[in-house]
């Protein structure tokens, strides 16, 4: 009897245990066309990680194993061939035919990029910490204790918040201009004062076919030759009528095309509110917020379009940057320089730790917290782990009423609703 009702038992546990089972499976089946629909779609992206810290380098973009078999390669060709004329472009001294339109426009959605940004700031505001590099978009700053800044601890962490600007944004890193990247490619410490320093996405676009008069550049139509590692240009001198007529194409100014007016039409429409001292979302009418909206799409297309094709020239046109300061230099080698103040810099004498650039080098996006609504409470310390991040230039734009980019909705976390300060205790 007792056997009985033990085989009983067993078997309606095991009646349960392949329902579950059954369940399980039917829910994963029903799941999975949408697991592959995300997997098409732009890749997770979370919040970014904290700054690192000050002494340590940063990562290699290549490795470190990939860069010395590269460079017992060229050795060993340099061996073989020790007097050769440099095939591939730019590194011969020519332009990269198919990057000359993307570097006009780069250049040309970064002058669009600025005049928007000019115009968005006026309206939503960018708060900014007296004592670090902390940014915040919206009318009242966070309650978030992350200040690093000297005498922080005395605010116990907390930000001290005033109004900012378009710089604060986003940071163009500055760099030296060449004259000659091939022949010349070094900038020495006694020339630091005569050789212009300007944004180093400008000159990404210089050195890929841009030319500005402000700003000359030595443009070449035969390669150059190396002889034991060393650049010889035996190009002869070309007359200067010739040169222009070559590269006449790149003399056009790139803010004033036909593609200008696209954006220039709602800068113009929305003058009028800065004319009329508006300060708050709330003060516009329904037409005024069309407008807005129109001039932050365009603004969020020409970041995208600036950030994705100087990503692209960086792929042919060497970028260096100093593994421990954020020192940029734009061509083959870094210059010489012996103003790195970051860490180890004695055992340089000065001299920056040169290493590959990626594009957060040049154009640093400045992540800022993602708030829902600009009129509500400041974000609590206490619920930072459910608040998001994004670019400031995004979540700018954002507010002023363009959509939320894909590629950003995970690290906005849009997904996530996040608790009210009356709920800091049950969830904190």
């Amino acid at each position: 009897m007792r056997a009985t009702a033990i085989s009983l038992q067993q078997l309606s546990l095991l009646k349960r245990l392949s329902h579950r089972l059954n369940s399980t499976l039917s829910f994963s089946s029903l799941t999975s066309p949408v697991e592959e629909e995300h997997d098409d779609g732009f890749p997770y992206s979370d919040v970014p990680n904290p700054s690192r810290i000050k002494s340590e380098r940063k990562p290699y973009v290549t490795p470190m194993k990939v860069l010395i078999a590269r460079a017992k390669a060229e050795r060993e060709a340099r061996k073989a061939q020790p007097c050769r004329v440099l095939e591939e472009s730019p590194e011969n001294g020519l332009l990269v035919p198919e990057l000359v339109e993307v570097a006009h426009r780069v250049y040309r959605a970064r002058g669009y990029l600025l005049s928007g940004l000019g115009q968005l700031v006026r309206v939503i505001p960018v708060l900014r910490c007296e004592l670090c590099n902390e940014v915040h978009i919206g009318y009242e700053g966070h309650e978030i204790r992350t200040c690093t800044g000297p005498k922080s601890w005395l605010q116990n962490a907390t930000h001290v918040w005033r109004r900012g600007g378009v710089r604060d944004v986003f940071r163009f890193a500055k760099c030296f201009h060449l004259y000659d990247r091939v022949g010349k490619p070094r900038v020495l410490h006694d020339e630091r004062f005569s050789v212009p320093r300007i944004p180093a996405i400008v000159e990404l676009c210089i050195q890929a076919g841009l030319d500005l008069e402000k700003y000359p550049t030595k443009r070449r139509t035969k390669p150059v030759y190396c002889i034991e590692g060393r650049i010889a240009d035996f190009e002869s001198v070309v007359e200067d009528n010739e040169i222009e007529g070559k590269y006449s194409f790149e003399n056009v100014d790139p803010l004033m095309d036909s593609s200008s007016s696209m954006l220039m039409k709602p800068v113009e429409k929305i003058q009028n509110l800065v004319e009329n001292k508006i300060s708050h979302l709330d003060q516009l009418s329904d037409e005024e917020r069309k407008q807005l909206r129109d001039l932050s799409k365009h603004t969020l297309d020409s970041w995208f379009e600036m950030t994705s094709g100087a990503k692209k020239i960086m792929e042919k046109y060497v970028v260096n940057a100093c593994g421990y300061c954020p020192e940029v230099q734009v061509g083959p080698k870094g210059h010489k320089l012996r103003m790195c103040k970051a860490s180890k810099h004695q055992s340089r004498n000065g001299l920056h730790a040169w290493q590959e650039a990626t594009l957060d080098d040049i154009v640093s996006p400045n992540y800022v917290w993602h708030v829902e609504d600009l009129n509500g409470p400041a974000l609590n310390n206490n619920l930072k782990r459910y608040y998001g991040k994004a670019p400031a230039v995004v979540e700018l734009c954002v507010h002023a009423g363009a959509p939320v980019p894909d590629q950003y909705r995970s690290m906005m976390r849009l997904d996530v609703v996040s608790p009210g300060r009356d709920e800091v205790d049950l969830v904190a």
